[in-house]
């Protein structure tokens, strides 16, 4: 959908999240209007995938970025659940681990992208290196600020090797967090969600509005585009993420592979001479001789 197109960041502007408004729900009224979309879409995507995974030539990078609640988890499980999980992954960055910090910040990243044929959703991604690391000054500005570059480079790589590399930011104010993070405490299935953190990293909010506007004016580019989905309605959130998607992989304009055998022949051979005895549910075909 067309109208899904200028949530992109173009190349070299300026983001300003102040001046785009969460609460965007275009023409659409509600849940119920949206999803009977929202499942075309999703059958799309699925078709698609299957497409990718038969043809092996590419592959489909996505990444989720957000404020804390702001709804990855929910993108995830609404949108690419489409997908069948076996040409898809689905990797969380958190605190990196030992064996992960004694190497490059990119090195985690890079080894679970996704092979030709298979999709890799990063929960967090690479992003998170110009985004906490810079909020709380846990590597001076010399070296965050030499990252950009670093991950430009990391992308186009995977572009130049047909990986179709999507990534969105899920754009929530201030009440709507506050708002879910309530929920989360209201609902007792939703308390392993809460962490003190949650609030801690709130009264940064303005800190992190700058790192999240450096990366995605940074870091959009035509190979590896940003999308500022305004994503206070979950519904809307899901709707714009999964046209998005499914247009980029029709773009893609894939195709399924030869097959590798005479189909011609494989029909005469087995198929075309084979009659089923419905009375004895028995197939008239030669038997094998015994050995």
């Amino acid at each position: 959908m067309d109208c899904f197109k200028t949530f992109q960041v173009k190349p070299g502007s300026k983001v300003k999240l102040d001046k785009i408004d969460p609460g965007f729900k275009d023409c659409y009224n509600s849940r119920e209007e949206a999803n009977p979309i929202i499942e075309k879409l999703d059958r799309r995507i699925r078709a698609q995938q299957y497409l990718m995974y038969a043809e092996h030539k590419h592959s489909l990078l996505i990444c989720l970025q957000g404020r804390d609640a702001a709804g990855k988890d929910g993108t995830i499980n609404h949108v690419l659940g489409a997908m069948n999980p076996q040409g898809c992954n689905v990797t969380s960055f958190k605190q990196p681990s030992k064996e992960e910090a004694a190497h490059d910040f990119l090195w985690r990243c890079h080894k679970v992208t996704p092979a030709q044929g298979h999709v890799a959703i990063f929960n967090r991604s690479h992003y998170e290196d110009v985004l906490i690391q810079r909020v709380h000054n846990m590597v001076p500005k010399s070296i965050w600020s030499k990252r950009y570059e670093h991950i430009n480079n990391f992308e186009k790589l995977l572009a130049d090797h047909d990986t179709l590399v999507l990534k969105f930011f899920l754009h929530i104010d201030a009440d709507e967090q506050l708002k879910r993070f309530k929920q989360r405490i209201d609902d007792p299935t939703r308390h392993w969600k809460i962490s003190e953190n949650d609030y801690t990293e709130a009264s940064y909010w303005d800190a992190y509005t700058n790192a999240f506007e450096d990366a995605l004016s940074k870091c959009s580019t035509a190979y590896a585009p940003w999308f500022i989905i305004p994503a206070n309605h979950k519904w809307f959130r899901n709707l714009a993420v999964a046209s998005i998607v499914a247009d980029a992989m029709d773009a893609l304009k894939m195709k399924f592979p030869a097959p590798t055998v005479d189909i011609d022949k494989i029909k005469k051979k087995y198929h075309s001479l084979d009659k089923i005895d419905i009375e004895e549910g028995l197939v008239n075909a030669p038997k094998n001789k015994k050995q």
